[in-house]
């Protein structure tokens, strides 16, 4: 068989011995995901000028830019664990897999980083 006991299995502890926690992490960001979304969306329409100026004006209440912060790492993290997903079913070559894996990792952190920062820069830096 070479996948473990079928006890380990059902308990998701196969190969990586994390099945199940990388599951449910997953579907944690992606219910942030609903409820953080639905809040931006929500919160533009309710905003009505789209304005450079008015946007920034709006993004400096710390409710918003709080929101607005957590809703770039929820994206950012959730969409890591899929493409993770992906990249450990699809290539097989050990250094391949590292590789990808590594550079999803920085383009992960770097986006998220550079999410985090405009928002920042925004919120407390006035307009930016």
């Amino acid at each position: 068989m070479g996948n473990g006991t079928s006890i380990g299995r059902v308990r998701g502890l196969g190969p990586a011995h994390e099945g199940a926690h990388h599951w449910l992490v997953q579907r944690f960001t992606a219910i942030g995901n609903l409820v953080l979304m639905s809040w931006l969306l929500v919160s533009l329409v309710l905003l009505g000028d789209y304005g450079h100026a008015n946007v920034a004006k709006w993004l400096t209440h710390p409710l918003n830019a709080t929101a607005m912060i957590l809703l770039v790492v929820s994206l950012f993290w959730h969409a890591r664990l899929g493409l993770q997903v992906l990249i450990e079913d699809y290539l097989h070559d050990a250094g391949t897999k590292f590789a990808a894996i590594a550079a999803l990792n920085l383009a992960t952190i770097g986006g998220g980083a550079f999410g985090i920062f405009s928002v920042a820069a925004l919120a407390f830096g006035g307009n930016a």
